[in-house]
């Protein structure tokens, strides 16, 4: 430990602890209002910079003892009793400690530990504005060292510190200030264990005290505030890293003479802490996201049952609409939440005139023959219907082994009596009539018997020279209860040579 290095900036630091000094002055001052209640005189300081700090924001220039001897009496009239007199005497004493009525600056003598020298640091928080000749008043406003006490009773640094410290360690690193960025470090250091404690403080809260939504929506924000926070200076540690290795190499290479060993060395010594407290940063990062992503979660999960558990139907809807007597209206206002939206079809004498998709049906009657095959899926399943096809055929042909011609009731009667009477329980059955109907005669050499895909291609290679004619019966078959088909007569003629 380097005791002079340590009290480096003393005079710096004491001046800072210095600049709060008038309010200790005004805390030794015992003053009474009318009902004998002591006044916070300290407390009316503070409010007496804050006074003339907004009078300089909005650019009054006109503001003096009895301008804020009314704000005063305003703000604390309520609190304390005094007399138009005592009011303005208070307002004078308490600027009069500001700004001593000798004319010379606020001083503190303190003993410099840097120098070793006693040292006397001054002053300036008010100073005189304008000055109105007719009703001989003086008026005053901030000057620099009240505007820097203003600034200072503002809390802001503790959330910016480590952002301020990274600053500061830039331009240290950057002037060659090795030992003061060594410093800046461990300072640096504190303040991410500080931020550590107050995350896992905040954590205990988030499961502690979120007991509605709208607490739940602060903590989120607040939560978010830190994690952008934190992630600007994750980005800046990885810029300082950098740096810090930059002037590495570059002292590595340079001349290696007493004083470029010495910053060398404290250089390493640079970046090995300063790798230590962005890794402790970088942990602090990633617990900010887990406690964003699982905390905020399980405390919203806590809401909702908590939510649950504290709402009982029987008792908080039905037994009030029963033991109360509610009006119908009233009723229906206490029950309609809980009830599902009102649903209805409806249909707009509007569509009428909505466009309308024209199509012509010439254009459809084209390319009308049975399955068209389009895809892989189709094809298969005009294999399947083929093959189905041509075995209800082949049982056909050997039915009409020794006839020539036969009825379609003739056929089913055939069928239930047969060990195949499922066959009468798919529509297959009645679609490949209809179907040799529709195509009627058919005829073994046709043009569509070079088309592989067809599904009566099975049918045409067992008819073997032969053709094949269906016609209508007037009467209807109800072989089945799902399925009416119309009675068909079906004969398989040889084919003249001529007609080949």
């Amino acid at each position: 430990m380097d005791a002079y290095e340590l009290a480096t900036g003393y005079g710096e630091r004491f001046t800072r602890i210095a600049l709060f000094e008038p309010f200790q002055d005004l805390k030794r001052k015992t003053m009474r209002d009318e009902k004998d209640k002591k006044i916070d005189v300290a407390g009316m300081g503070l409010l007496c910079l804050l006074y003339f700090f907004e009078q300089k924001l909005i650019r009054n220039t006109k503001a003096g003892v009895r301008e804020f001897a009314s704000f005063l009496e305003m703000k604390t009239g309520g609190v304390y009793v005094l007399s138009p007199s005592k009011w303005e005497s208070l307002s004078r004493d308490i600027l009069q400690v500001f700004r001593p009525s000798t004319g010379r600056r606020y001083s503190v003598t303190y003993m410099d530990w840097e120098s070793g020298q006693e040292e006397i640091v001054s002053f300036s928080f008010f100073k005189a504005n304008t000055f109105d000749v007719k009703t001989n008043t003086q008026y005053y406003t901030l000057d620099d060292d009240g505007l820097e006490l203003v600034f200072a009773t503002k809390e802001f640094y503790s959330e910016f510190q480590l952002s301020i410290n990274q600053l500061l360690l830039r331009k240290q690193l950057e002037k060659g200030e090795f030992k003061g960025a060594l410093r800046q470090i461990n300072e640096m250091r504190i303040d991410v264990e500080s931020l550590e404690e107050r995350i896992l403080h905040l954590t205990h809260e988030l499961k502690r005290n979120i007991t509605s939504e709208e607490t739940f929506q602060r903590y989120s924000r607040l939560i978010e505030d830190i994690l952008l926070r934190l992630s600007m200076e994750h980005e800046e540690f990885e810029a300082l890293q950098g740096f810090v290795n930059e002037t590495k190499k570059r002292l590595y290479y340079k001349d290696h003479t007493k004083k470029e060993k010495e910053a060398y060395a404290l250089i390493l010594q640079i970046s090995t802490h300063l790798e230590e407290v962005h890794h402790q940063h970088t942990d602090l990062l990633h617990a900010c996201t887990e406690m964003k992503t699982r905390a905020l979660q399980a405390a919203q999960e806590a809401l909702y049952f908590v939510g649950i558990d504290s709402f009982n139907f029987d008792q908080d809807i039905t037994s009030r609409i029963i033991s109360t007597p509610l009006a119908l209206e009233s009723m229906k206002g206490l029950v309609s939440p809980f009830l599902s939206l009102e649903q209805a079809e409806l249909w707009s004498p509007l569509t009428l005139f909505a466009n309308q998709q024209v199509r012509d049906i010439r254009e459809e009657a084209k390319g009308t023959d049975f399955l068209e095959v389009e895809s892989k899926e189709e094809q298969e399943y005009v294999m399947f219907i083929r093959n189905r096809y041509t075995e209800l055929f082949s049982f056909l042909l050997e039915y009409m082994e020794e006839e020539n011609s036969i009825t379609l009731d003739e056929f089913i009667s055939y069928i239930q009596h047969s060990p195949y009477i499922e066959m009468l329980d798919s529509r297959i059955f009645y679609d490949f009539f209809l179907l040799l109907h529709h195509r009627s005669p058919l005829l073994p050499n046709e043009e569509e018997q070079s088309e592989e895909t067809h599904v009566l291609d099975g049918v045409r290679k067992l008819l073997e020279g032969r053709k094949l004619e269906v016609f209508e019966r007037n009467n209807l078959l109800t072989s089945h209860e799902r399925y009416l088909i119309q009675n068909m007569e079906i004969q398989v003629k040889e084919i003249d040579d001529d007609v080949i």
